[in-house]
């Protein structure tokens, strides 16, 4: 087994270095150790493991994916309480997987990096944190997932304002709501969900909606004791739920792929509109103008009825301004705000949040500079001219309609398979070739011709030029039957420039490059 990391030294050396400690960095560090690796770190930016599961706590945060897909296949879970578990039942689960299988001493706690650069003379990384720690490590693994840098939007006056502000992400459990006059901004995945669990505890809400988003009925039901029981005594029939779940969820792919499907479908969505609002002008200003899917489906049943309450007003008028304490729209309204809840999302375009995070490879790469057209990578996984990093969950590996941990799963074996056979080669670093990548992206891009992801409407999974940098095109198992081998004529293999060893001269004769 590979020695232990020491982990209280402002500058550590280690093999790998994880940033991140949501699921992502905590399934790459599992994985090394179950490999017998343990020379690595963990820089997680938060006090405590979870990522988003743990910044995310705002009033009815849950998932939109079901709780047994929801989860490692190597850490299954018999005694889930619903089939869309909520957030603190989530965040529980990282706390207890983590214990589980010993991670916790590896995490290095409020770590936030703030750069890396790959020196070819080693072929190590060098990677820094705002505290001025720094971590040279052979790997590095970006794991910090594309949801946890807030977006703030530009308001007009938002300086002036003597109300409370923060957004979902950040949500102040301290300020009490009761009785105060409410403005929410956005109408996304965060906002459908704490909307209706503060609406019956203010004065007066107002929802500011740019772009309505298509929502559809969430599943509540609970697991009944006996359940969780056969799913604890028997882990063959929790694992054929999950497989069927698993197979439920890839067919919601085709109404995505045919957009003539997607219509249909579509009206059903109305349905489910009209149905549970009751004015029939606050009904058509929910109603979204794109094709289903287009856009991040949403799952809610308590959404569009908290419109019906007295005390919550639908605004679609854009902002003009905000005052010392109150909203005025570009109608000329002014209402009274007492707290701004800012449900806008994150930034999630890679150029954009790690505009202060450069990372810098060989040859004179700099990501951001690589990355200012369009977000590319190869399989998401490995980009040019970064030798030996690897992004979970990196460009065009996210999804519409399955579980992000699949993905994450499939891409950690493809990174163990890379240092395995790096290791095997006997070489310093593995860089994939630029043809290699550009051939895998131009099939990405190919695959979302015809989809309803181009039929007009923009979101966050577009950059502002028009390509979509966000998502797999594809069925999830064809992603992992891509990962499954490491097709090693796509990468350069090759060594430090100052040799790390007197042997690594000759090794460099006899390995293929």
């Amino acid at each position: 087994m590979t020695s232990k990391a020491p982990i209280h030294s402002k500058v550590q050396e280690v093999d790998v270095a994880i940033l991140g400690a949501g699921f992502g960095g905590l399934c790459m560090a599992i994985k090394l150790r179950e490999a017998g690796n343990d020379n690595f770190v963990i820089l997680e930016k938060g006090s405590d493991v979870g990522g988003t599961w743990y910044f995310n706590s705002y009033p009815g945060a849950a998932c939109d994916v079901q709780s047994h897909m929801y989860s490692f296949s190597f850490a299954g879970k018999s005694d889930w309480t619903k089939r869309y578990a909520p957030q603190h039942e989530i965040h529980q689960y990282i706390l207890d997987t983590t214990e589980k299988f010993g991670i916790r001493p590896f995490v290095r706690f409020n770590q936030e990096v703030c750069g890396a650069h790959f020196d070819e003379t080693t072929a190590r990384w060098t990677v820094n944190t705002r505290s001025g720690d720094t971590v040279i490590c052979k790997h590095f693994v970006l794991a910090s997932g594309p949801l946890h840098v807030p977006s703030i939007p530009k308001i007009r006056g938002l300086e002036n304002f003597k109300g409370k502000v923060f957004h979902s992400a950040e949500w102040d459990h301290d300020y009490d709501l009761t009785g105060k006059n409410v403005v929410s901004i956005g109408t996304g995945g965060s906002a459908i969900q704490y909307v209706p669990e503060i609406a019956p505890q203010v004065k007066q809400l107002y929802v500011f909606q740019r772009t309505p988003a298509w929502v559809i009925p969430r599943d509540e039901r609970g697991y009944l004791g006996i359940e969780k029981s056969l799913f604890a005594r028997f882990p063959a029939l929790r694992k054929l739920h999950r497989a069927r779940l698993y197979w439920t969820n890839e067919s919601r792919l085709w109404p995505i792929l045919n957009p003539a499907i997607a219509k249909s479908l579509q009206k059903l969505a109305q349905l489910f509109i009209r149905v549970q609002v009751k004015d029939k002008e606050i009904a058509k200003k929910l109603t979204p103008d794109y094709t289903i899917g287009c856009k991040r489906i949403l799952i809610s049943n308590k959404y569009f009825p908290t419109f019906n309450r007295p005390n919550v007003e639908l605004v679609t008028d854009s902002i003009q301004e905000l005052r010392e304490h109150s909203i005025v729209t570009r109608d000329g309204v002014e209402r009274p705000v007492d707290c701004i809840i800012l449900g806008t999302g994150f930034v999630v375009d890679p150029r954009v949040y790690m505009k202060n995070f450069p990372v810098e490879g060989r040859d004179g790469h700099v990501l951001n500079e690589d990355w200012k057209n369009l977000a590319q990578s190869y399989l998401g996984t490995t980009t040019t001219g970064y030798p030996n990093m690897y992004q979970l969950v990196g460009p065009n590996v996210g999804l519409g309609h399955n579980s992000i941990i699949f993905m994450i799963e499939a891409q950690v074996d493809y990174i163990m398979s890379c240092l395995k056979i790096l290791k095997d080669k006997g070489a310093d670093y593995i860089d994939v070739k630029k043809d290699a990548q550009d051939r895998f992206n131009v099939k990405v891009q190919e695959g979302f011709k015809n989809t309803v992801w181009t039929t007009g409407c923009s979101s966050w999974y577009q950059s502002a030029e028009g390509g979509n940098f966000a998502l797999w095109p594809f069925s999830t198992w064809r992603f992992w039957l891509e990962t499954r081998k490491v097709q090693t004529g796509d990468y350069e293999f090759g060594f430090a420039k100052a040799p790390l060893l007197p042997k690594a001269k000759a090794k460099k004769e006899k390995a293929a490059v």
